[in-house]
């Protein structure tokens, strides 16, 4: 038996955050484990047509969170980075337009801006009328009737592959605010009014993919990280993880579904895991370079299987060709023009009715025993990964009760 202070399960942005904390606060007794070959979980890169590829989809660096680049920069200092100006755009009415829709309305002719702007006008938000409990409802109230049938509505139903109402409004706080008054302003004076959207300036590594930055880090924990090996097994009464690691504390940044596969849980916490719901997404990579300066392109439409193509060309210097991604259930049965394809079965956790009652009965449980849930899969929540860095630099901090 090997025994540790903290096994951390995952070995994704967030476990290996949470490794490296613990070894600048001088904590080193902690042992990593990852089903994978390669660290970096969902942020992982491949080589594909001579270029690098992020298989679990589009993942940048926000610039806005000093305690993550200091952290990430010991690894792949900050001239190996390219900064970007952030260019997306949304599909709408047969044009690209700039994201977000509601401050770029001016770039559509004046009739469809006069559509999206009586509908803004008459939003139940703006008008000051209670909020409903749907979503459907909820999006319509907040963005009025024209954003939600032509934009948030038909993606949410491509992303997720369900009933927008199977989806809860506790998370839409994330959403601005739409101003009548900004819109119109924007219209007028044609330039964009409001908050702009998150990473609104990025970082792109200059000659790899996303993935390189983890990989590294992966690599700087030599034997401290065990590659390959999956979760099979924890006791959870004496915290032995797969039968030959003993810990103090169980980090778990994997999905709480394989602990319902590997693990005895109480009936209440297996029938909470049973609860929470994941989307699958398939990358596919097409060789052709579109004629766009976007970085990424969201697209509503519903008889488009995918919901947002990445341009490799604009991000990755001297590389070409753009990937999509799509909801697993609505890929095509084979991979498109470029021929390659990337299956993640845990990519989204989706934000249904029942989540936060779920999450909290299986977090109660698991600190109760001294385990402690972190990141993505461990908090169930869909964040990005300087989010989830960051998160997990407090959570070590807290642990080992210092500051690096």
């Amino acid at each position: 038996m090997e025994h540790y202070k903290y096994v951390i399960l995952g070995a994704g942005p967030s476990g290996l955050s949470f490794a490296h904390t613990l070894r600048l606060l001088g904590e080193e007794s902690f042992l990593v484990i990852d089903k994978e070959a390669e660290a970096g979980g969902l942020c992982r890169s491949t080589e594909v047509d001579g270029k690098p590829l992020d298989i679990g989809g589009g993942h940048f660096l926000d610039v806005k969170r000093k305690d993550v680049l200091d952290l990430l920069f010991r690894f792949m200092p900050r001239e190996e980075w390219l900064e970007h100006r952030r260019v997306s755009k949304i599909r709408i009415r047969g044009i690209e337009l700039d994201h977000p829709l509601e401050g770029n309305l001016w770039q559509l002719p004046i009739a469809d801006q006069m559509d999206f702007l009586e509908s803004i006008a008459k939003a139940g938000s703006v008008r000051g009328e209670p909020e409903p409990e749907a979503f459907a409802d909820w999006i319509t109230w907040k963005l009025g009737e024209c954003i939600a049938r032509e934009y948030m509505l038909p993606y949410n139903r491509k992303i997720w592959s369900m009933d927008p109402n199977e989806l809860g409004t506790y998370w839409l706080y994330k959403l601005p605010n739409v101003s009548f008054r900004e819109t119109l302003q924007s219209c007028l004076e044609k330039r964009m009014f409001g908050a702009l959207p998150a990473h609104g300036t990025f970082l792109y590594p200059r000659d790899h993919g996303y993935g390189e930055v983890w990989r590294r880090m992966g690599d700087a924990l030599g034997d401290r990280l065990h590659l390959g090996e999956a979760l099979t097994g924890v006791d959870v009464e004496r915290k032995i993880v797969n039968g030959k690691y003993q810990a103090e504390t169980v980090v778990n940044s994997v999905p709480w579904t394989f602990w319902a596969q590997h693990v005895a849980l109480p009936g209440d916490v297996r029938a909470a895991v049973g609860r929470l719901v994941q989307v699958p997404i398939d990358v596919d990579y097409v060789a052709d370079t579109l004629p766009s300066d976007s970085h990424w392109t969201y697209d509503p439409d519903e008889a488009k299987s995918y919901h947002r193509i990445l341009l490799r060309a604009n991000f990755c210097p001297g590389s070409r060709g753009y990937w999509t991604e799509t909801n697993s259930a609505r890929a095509a049965g084979e991979p498109g023009p470029g021929g390659f394809r990337h299956h993640n079965e845990y990519a989204y956790p989706v934000n249904t009715l029942g989540k936060p009652a779920a999450v909290q009965t299986i977090t109660d449980w698991a600190h109760a025993r001294g385990i402690f849930p972190l990141g993505r899969w461990g908090q169930w929540e869909h964040m990005n990964s300087d989010v989830a860095t960051s998160l997990a630099i407090t959570a070590a901090r807290e642990a080992a009760g210092g500051a690096a």
